[in-house]
């Protein structure tokens, strides 16, 4: 059985789009068997995380494994949606509800708000069922063509021509994945609508709060509007985190896509992307943050490369609609 394997070693490495469409396709449809929710949520932090990988297209464990537990707590906790299984409860919902009770955490509150030490301890808990249940099962069901994995080194490398295929499809396959995921959830908890879930699923990797982020840029750069270069003064509803790159095509928080912005600038923005001639700007504003942000996890995989790649793949995904103050 494949969810039992330790180590996966990739199999073929040059697949055509076609290829990886046609097993894609089949992942999220009825013809993979899935006991429960795992291989969406796994899917779903590979795509939170393609413009983390290094040079080598790899990520650590602790990499997916901290999207993957964001996920289940925001659908557990935070949306009371509990049954990700079928039968047993899945081992990661026990793992989260009793780090819930143990601390007496209440249901409003998202992952990221939750103490550091306790997201630590749960990613911790929940890499292990990953490494038992997860790692193997999406592998099989790709044939070992989509990724490597070593469970003793903890790295997962995915196929070139997988994470440029997800680069390029990356809206299609996060709306698939949601839809697939919101659908088998409905089946399990008898909630009344799948439009209900769509909002649920699709928001579960928001952060509720850029605020850490804010107070990062505040520290080390002059308090101004990226786009507009109005003085910001720092109060709550003037002062802005903007994701430069729409969160909704990005599908994560990195600082590196992050500026400040004033209200004004953030309202009008919305879900558009900046044109162009910002993009060299926020390349300049990160090169800064190299030299000044101490906290390596910050800055962590960040290359020049990847906010130009990010920006024209966003453009190809249907971000076409360019912005300006």
């Amino acid at each position: 059985m494949s969810y039992k394997l330790k180590v996966g070693e990739l199999k073929e490495k040059y697949l055509t789009d076609e290829e990886i469409w046609r097993t894609l396709t089949v992942v999220l449809s009825n013809k993979s068997v899935k006991s429960s929710t795992y291989k969406y949520a796994l899917i779903k932090s590979l795509i939170e995380n393609l413009y983390q990988v290094n040079d080598q297209f790899e990520l650590t464990y602790d990499q997916l494994a901290y999207s993957f537990t964001k996920i289940y707590w925001n659908l557990i906790v935070h949306h009371q949606l509990d049954k990700q299984n079928r039968g047993k409860n899945a081992r990661v919902v026990t793992i989260i509800k009793e780090a819930q009770t143990a601390n007496a955490i209440p249901s409003e509150y998202s992952f990221d708000k939750i103490d550091a030490t306790l997201q630590i301890n749960l990613v911790k808990k929940v890499k292990t069922t990953m490494k038992e249940n997860v790692f193997g099962a999406l592998y099989g069901d790709t044939k070992g063509r989509f990724y490597a994995f070593d469970h003793k080194r903890e790295y997962f490398q995915i196929n070139p021509a997988v994470h440029s295929f997800m680069l390029n499809y990356q809206r299609l396959i996060v709306n698939l994945t949601n839809y697939h995921m919101a659908a088998m959830i409905e089946e399990l908890n008898e909630v009344p609508s799948i439009n209900y879930l769509l909002g649920k699923v699709e928001s579960i990797a928001r952060r509720t709060s850029l605020r850490p982020f804010e107070k990062v840029l505040m520290n080390h750069f002059e308090a101004r509007c990226f786009y507009c270069n109005k003085t910001l003064s720092g109060e709550k509803r003037e002062t802005h985190v903007d994701h430069f790159i729409p969160w909704s095509f990005v599908q994560s928080d990195h600082l590196w896509n992050l500026v400040l912005s004033c209200q004004k600038c953030n309202s009008s923005k919305s879900d558009k992307l900046p044109e162009r001639p910002f993009l060299q700007e926020i390349i300049s504003r990160n090169n800064e943050l190299h030299t000044k942000i101490v906290e390596p996890n910050w800055m962590t995989n960040y290359k020049e490369k990847k906010i130009i790649m990010l920006y024209d793949y966003s453009i190809k995904n249907g971000y076409d609609v360019i912005w300006s103050p």
